[in-house]
């Protein structure tokens, strides 16, 4: 409690620090100090150190947090464009899964020399364009036999060749990229087996086995 005297120079004040009120004896209640951090007074140095390096744990924080999220988002637009380019291509995949049968039709046609006129550029045509679509072909006399392009209707054995053969194409495969839409059916020629191939031999003459060990009596 703060009291003006008159008989002091103009701005001093005393407090009167007594517990107990003189003119009715009542105790005082303490007044609270006012808080220096919101009544503009000054911040003690340990406070005043603590606040730059709060701000900078508090910046380095938000910067991991924004770091993080533009992770997880580039990760989300990779995996998107992924799955949308994988879903365009199983689209054209399917659609040019249909048209094989015609192209088997094509190819049928050529080896009897009947793609002629409008038919050859109407075929023509057709495979120019869904080669650009990424179809492509394969399936060639003389290719080595792969069971994972190849399947296998027909076996034989020759001399003629060092390893598993496709020496005869039945129908064409296909794929689109990396995607395989269909294996070639083809005829495989097998090396003939060393066993097979040589002959079988023949006792020798004078060999132990054929001694005559019936002696004169």
């Amino acid at each position: 409690m703060s009291e003006r005297n008159d008989d002091y120079p103009e701005g001093v004040v005393i407090r009167d620090k007594r517990r107990l009120d003189p003119v009715t004896g009542e105790p005082r209640h303490a007044a609270a100090e006012p808080d220096r951090a919101t009544s503009g007074g000054p911040t003690p140095p340990d406070v005043a150190q603590d606040v730059p390096k709060a701000e900078a744990l508090l910046l380095e924080e938000r910067t991991r947090d924004l770091q993080r999220v533009q992770a997880e988002y580039a990760n989300y637009r990779k995996r998107v464009d992924r799955d949308r380019v994988a879903l365009a291509e199983a689209a054209v995949g399917g659609a040019l899964i249909g048209l094989l049968p015609i192209l088997d039709d094509i190819d049928r046609a050529r080896e009897h020399g009947d793609l002629t006129g409008a038919f050859k550029a109407v075929a023509d045509q057709l495979e120019a364009v869904l080669g650009k679509l990424g179809l492509t072909q394969f399936g060639e006399p003389g290719d080595p036999f792969d069971p994972a392009f190849h399947e296998a209707v027909l076996h034989d054995e020759s001399d003629e060749v060092t390893e598993p053969t496709a020496t005869k194409v039945l129908r064409r495969g296909y794929q689109h990229g990396d995607r395989l839409l269909r294996p070639a059916m083809v005829g495989v020629t097998d090396p003939i087996s060393e066993a097979a191939s040589e002959p079988a031999s023949e006792p020798e003459a004078g060999s132990p086995g054929d001694l005559d060990t019936d002696g004169p009596s």
